[in-house]
């Protein structure tokens, strides 16, 4: 049970990123009209995230092919990378997409919205792992 809400939420997480990002291209070129919001959605966004909730599964294990999860003796580090990775990144589109007021403030030269990211991101990562890694890897 714990496996496939693991599952459930990277594969909601990736297509969250690429649903964002996505909007977020279209919106900076110029084929900006397709991102009309209702009520500060973006139509595209809401299209686009349901057709990457169908990919986002095999986006994943793509990227597990890629970096050889499977054949690690360790698979712990790639596998807090990739969770990690995926929170960063949605958390960065999210902000992008919905909310670019918040990409203004800067932290010595860094925009403040990817420090907090990251900060957020390791933390989350590391609630995600007592909840869901000890679990189903022991």
């Amino acid at each position: 049970m714990k496996l496939k809400i693991s599952t459930w939420l990277q594969n909601l997480g990736i297509a969250c990123s690429i649903a964002s990002l996505l909007t977020l291209f279209f919106r900076l070129s110029e084929f900006s009209w397709v991102t009309k919001s209702v009520y500060h959605i973006p139509v595209f966004f809401v299209c686009i995230f349901l057709m990457s909730i169908i990919i986002a599964a095999d986006v994943r294990n793509l990227f597990k092919k890629l970096f050889w999860y499977e054949k690690r003796k360790i698979q712990r580090p790639i596998w807090q990378v990739g969770i990690g990775f995926i929170f960063f990144l949605a958390q960065i589109s999210m902000v992008m997409v919905f909310s670019q007021e918040l990409t203004q403030p800067q932290l010595g030269g860094m925009p403040l919205f990817l420090v907090i990211a990251f900060m957020n991101a390791f933390i989350l990562t590391v609630i995600y792992e007592e909840i869901f890694y000890r679990t189903s890897n022991q």
